[in-house]
């Protein structure tokens, strides 16, 4: 069993089309590492609150510097005092293992 240290440990591999989103069954024993992460079938979500629009816009900041550095972006939708977070790979139009790393980064970010 991955845990959300193993997953913050990887980092994003290419993924091009062609290639099988994860099962149902991996994507599952995925999210058990994933603490308050939701899925919505072919995506999974989070949405962190913040003190003030200063600390949400701090946050975002680290997210995009992750993602460009995972090569691998999420979708944001910023408030006040919350960024909604959400992962899904495009190019194979459902869930890959990249989006549960950079999952647990993120929570690895909030934490700091």
């Amino acid at each position: 069993m991955t845990t959300a240290s193993d997953l913050t440990s990887k980092r994003c591999k290419p993924c091009e089309g062609g290639m099988p989103p994860l099962t149902n069954a991996k994507a599952d024993s995925l999210m058990q590492d994933l603490e308050g992460w939701q899925r919505f079938d072919h995506l999974i979500g989070k949405t962190y609150h913040f003190k003030d629009f200063c600390e949400t816009m701090a946050f975002v900041n680290a997210i995009a510097w992750m993602a460009h550095r995972e090569d691998h972006h999420p979708e944001l939708t910023v408030g006040y005092n919350s960024c909604q977070v959400e992962y899904t790979t495009h190019a194979i139009h459902g869930l890959s293992e990249n989006d549960f790393i950079c999952a647990a980064k993120v929570d690895l970010l909030f934490k700091l």
